[in-house]
């Protein structure tokens, strides 16, 4: 049976987050870390990325989502993993542009799994449509305020 019928039929209830430490929050880490040494000569291709704005490592996530869609439905199970790891390398590539570290992510998710017990997606606020603004000081600056 492969990996997509298994989660046809299990669905995603009862799977825990990647807890810290395991071989895939290291990956992550270890890539996540790595960007900072990333030169044009030995990885050009992620040196472009680096160098584009964060418009660009944005649509490139959406664009892999897609994808990764895109083969699950297809059914097609080691397309689906490579769009995965893309998809994976260019969230990483996002965080280290917003300066997000893959420990927040994990502390998000223990703190979600901690109030509700799954690190599932949290139900938005009543009357709430879309994200609210930072308040941070940099998003703060950029738009104007302070």
């Amino acid at each position: 049976m492969d990996a997509l019928t298994r989660m046809e039929r299990h669905g995603s209830s009862g799977i825990a987050a990647e807890p810290e430490g395991t071989a895939a929050s290291g990956e992550i880490e270890r890539l996540f870390t790595a960007l900072d040494r990333v030169t044009w000569a030995d990885h050009p291709r992620t040196a472009r990325l680096l160098s584009s704005g964060r418009r660009k490592k944005s649509q490139k996530v959406v664009e892999e989502a897609a994808e990764l869609a895109l083969e699950t439905v297809r059914k097609h199970t080691d397309a689906a993993i490579r769009e995965s790891a893309d998809l994976v390398y260019h969230l990483v590539v996002l965080w280290h542009e917003c300066g997000i570290t893959p420990a927040q992510i994990w502390e998000e998710m223990q703190r979600r799994a901690d109030a509700i017990g799954i690190a599932e997606k949290l139900p938005k606020a009543p009357g709430r449509t879309a994200s609210r603004p930072s308040t941070d000081s940099a998003t703060a600056s950029k738009r104007g305020r302070r």
